[in-house]
């Protein structure tokens, strides 16, 4: 007797004994996936002294990030000098062209340490050359070798400027390479971007534009993530997942960091025509620019991430046509599994039109079949809102608790120990989510809550192809994959292997595309902003609701898109989740406490007015801790008599007067014609300072132009208290510097020059800090300012 014929696929029926087993298994594999991907997320092992001479060693690397960090060294000061001769001899010993630009560099971009005014440095970069056989143009290696005024910077970028020097040997130990491979270790990044300006806008080897990969880090571990480009970034976007070591980064991030006003050296290559790609680590942010930001704390896993990505990337722009490179638009980009995977941006508005389109489908045909009806639908989709907007608002709400119960965190950019919080984070999203889908599902019917889920991440696609393009692949991938799901499931036996498989599919292309998005939101955007990952988490357990509604049968006669029916969905995972939210956040306040080796971060500076001789304590925090309440009171400070502080927002307390000198202002030249006066003047400072600055009163001058030791800047700033143009220049020369300004006057002029040193130790009345509280990273932080009032 012939053998029956085989059921075609589709139809083949799930066992009752089976459908359990297959429901777990499919949830066994998600999570296996998730697991994987986590690993991914992780910096590689760092390699020994002993690797290859052709490898980046983190081992190498470090034995000069603890030369670079030895001590605190900004721009201008003593302990720079050293770490600069440290950079140039090593490039020497490698045998390549090493010259100091010394000159005075512009402002780029706009940090905190610009005080209200046209903001200039006296720098001092290291550029190193490796000459190409048969260069198409040239290869730029950048990071910073300056660190801020309360730290020894072993992170920032003491990492990126030992990563370099290792790269360079491992460079020069092979082959030449075809293009000019430049290294440039900038000065003054910290005050300004200076040092980047100044070599972008002025140095020869710049004058034709090139490539930049710039190394940076915002913390002291964590994975090395590719964050921002250059526009048309399509073919450099190919070269960093073909050729960087361990290619991590998403368009996502290029976006946002797009919209911020966030500046790194990147900003001035950029500003100058360079194309490029910048890279950092960021977690671990609580010791950014901080006194704990030491060799010691430099996690060698990301240091060895930065290095290899960039040797690699080195190796593979050193030999690629560089003229080809502007070929194209912009891609979108995204990390799967260690692997990097692209398409060109063009494909964003049909993607999310074609995920729309999906996702109606899907519903008509869910209607059509009689899984739903058109009412539950639209109860489905509105319904939806409520975790969408509960999650994040619970998510800060949750952190604002947090901080209430320790005010420390509220300076912090993220806790010591944030991985508790984040859970905490993590497993509240789940709950609101589990929650309102066990009283959802009986009124309303499984395939309309989850078509109603699939509909909003198709819309919220569209609105990201608007705003963020590079960012709308979150959104629009996961819905595209969940509606062709459920028409598959649709279209096959609810109980069959088919629809397991389907939705079980579309879910692991969520769970790829927004685990990455989640973990590296956290330290982007620090618990401050908990409530953007807690969104992305709602984003994805809407994507896994079929997968959810595998294990538990449909209510009241209602199906699913897959019908699996072995037992009821109670209120039991929003009780686990929900004890694993008390759980999570229990253990990171247990964790996660004060102390010498985690301090609460206080800021504190120091005003001496020598007009009159009055002194004030200055604070930044809103709610002084009880050692910034020794010194501060709450009262007002009298800003505009400290102009040179720009903006800040500072309560004060009284002070003893110390015996600081002011900056002298002298006059060199006093000339007029007509009606426009110009002054040329000396700004000297008469201690060793790391700033000094000069600001002309709004009262009866107007400044039209001006040029400070040489260069010209704008003639009109942002007014600060009665004060107009203002002058910063860091890391002045001990002669002073030299300023000409050309203005229109009704009588004597009154300008305002200021000072700043770092370090309040030895201050009349300064109460040294205990064990237990530390230094808020701040460009102000530690800071004794002198002023005085000129008139002439």
């Amino acid at each position: 007797m012939p053998a029956p014929l085989a059921r075609p696929a589709e139809r083949v029926l799930i066992r009752p004994r089976h459908r359990f087993a297959a429901a777990c298994a499919a949830l066994v594999f998600l999570i296996a996936l998730g697991a994987a991907t986590l690993l991914t997320l992780r910096p590689p092992t760092p390699l020994t002294a002993q690797a290859p001479p052709g490898e980046f060693s983190a081992a190498r690397a470090y034995a000069h990030a603890e030369v670079v960090a030895a001590r605190t060294h900004p721009a201008g000061s003593a302990a720079n000098d050293e770490v600069r001769s440290h950079l140039e001899r090593e490039l020497r010993a490698l045998g390549l062209e090493v010259q100091t630009q010394e000159t005075v560099g512009a402002e780029a971009g706009h940090l905190s340490g610009a005080a209200a005014g046209a903001t200039l440095a006296q720098v001092r970069n290291v550029v190193a050359r490796l000459p190409g056989t048969d260069p198409t143009g040239r290869v730029f290696l950048v990071a910073h070798y300056d660190s801020v005024q309360v730290g020894p910077g072993g992170n920032d970028d003491a990492a990126g400027t030992a990563a370099l020097l290792e790269v360079a040997r491992a460079l020069t130990d092979g082959p030449a390479p075809r293009n000019d491979i430049v290294f440039v270790l900038t000065d003054a990044e910290e005050a300004c971007l200076c040092g980047a300006q100044a070599f972008a806008a002025d140095h020869p080897l710049a004058a034709e534009g090139g490539v930049v990969l710039n190394l940076e880090a915002r913390g002291s571990t964590g994975p090395v993530i590719m964050f921002q480009t250059s526009e048309r970034n399509a073919a450099l976007v190919d070269v960093f997942g073909e050729a960087a070591a361990h290619p991590l980064g998403t368009s996502f991030a290029v976006e946002i960091y797009r919209l911020l006003p966030n500046d790194t050296d990147f900003t001035a290559f950029l500003d100058n025509g360079f194309a490029g790609l910048n890279s950092a680590y960021i977690d671990g942010a609580a010791i950014y620019h901080t006194p704990l930001d030491t060799a010691e704390s430099l996690d060698r896993g990301s240091l060895q991430h930065h290095g290899a990505n960039a040797l690699g990337l080195a190796r593979e722009f050193g030999r690629t046509d560089l003229t080809r490179l502007d070929a194209g638009g912009d891609a979108t980009y995204f990390p799967v599994l260690g692997s990097l995977v692209s398409y060109p941006g063009a494909a964003t508005w049909p993607l999310a039109a074609l995920a729309l389109l999906t996702v109606a489908a899907l519903g008509w045909l869910a209607r059509r079949q009689g899984r739903t009806a058109w009412s539950r639908l639209a109860a489905g989709f509105g319904l939806t809102l409520v975790p969408l907007v509960a999650a994040p608002v619970a998510a800060q709400l949750l952190w604002a608790a947090i901080v209430a119960i320790r005010p420390g965190y509220a300076t912090l950019l993220d806790p010591y120990r944030p991985v508790w919080y984040r859970l905490a984070v993590v497993a509240l999203a789940a709950t609101i989510l589990l929650i309102w889908y066990a009283l959802l599902r009986r009124r309303v019917g499984p395939a309309a809550l989850a078509i109603g889920g699939l509909g909003w991440l198709a819309i919220i696609g569209l609105v990201l192809a608007a705003v963020t393009p590079g960012g709308a692949y979150l959104a629009v991938l996961p819905a595209l994959a969940g509606a062709l799901a459920g028409l598959v499931a649709l279209r096959l036996k609810p109980d069959g292997f088919g629809g397991v498989l389907a939705v079980t599919a579309a879910t692991a292309v969520t769970l790829l595309l927004l685990v990455p998005t989640i973990v590296l939101l956290f330290p982007a955007l620090g618990m401050k902003q908990g409530g953007v990952a807690a969104l992305f988490a709602v984003l994805l357990g809407l994507a896994a609701l079929p997968v959810l509604d595998l294990l538990f049968p449909a209510p009241g006669g209602a199906r699913g898109l897959v019908a699996l029916r072995d037992r009821r969905l109670g209120a039991v995972p929003a009780l686990v989740a929900g004890l694993a939210t008390v759980a999570f956040l229990t253990t990171g306040l247990a964790v996660d406490r004060f102390d010498a080796d985690h301090p609460v971060p206080t800021h504190l500076l120091y005003a001496l007015d020598t007009d009159d001789g009055s002194a004030r304590w200055l604070s930044r925090e809103t709610d002084p801790q009880p050692w910034t309440a020794r010194h501060v009171d709450g009262s007002a400070w009298p800003q505009d008599r400290f102009p040179g502080l720009g903006g800040l927002t500072l309560q004060g307390g009284p002070a003893q007067a110390a015996g600081l000198p002011a900056p002298k202002l002298t006059t060199l030249a006093d000339t007029t014609a007509g009606d426009v006066r110009t002054l040329r003047l000396r700004l000297e400072p008469q201690r060793t300072v790391r700033l000094t600055t000069l600001h002309v009163s709004t009262g009866n001058a107007a400044v039209l132009r001006a040029t400070v030791a040489g260069r010209p800047v704008e003639g009109t700033t942002e007014p600060v208290e009665g004060w107009g143009f203002g002058v910063v220049f860091h890391a002045p020369p001990a002669e002073g510097v030299e300023i000409e300004l050309v203005l229109r006057a009704d009588g004597p002029v009154t300008l305002r020059a200021m000072d700043a040193s770092d370090g309040l130790t030895g201050l009349p009345g300064f109460q040294p800090r205990p064990a237990g509280v530390g230094v808020v990273g701040s460009h102000s932080s530690e800071m004794v300012a002198v002023a005085r009032t000129y008139r002439l």
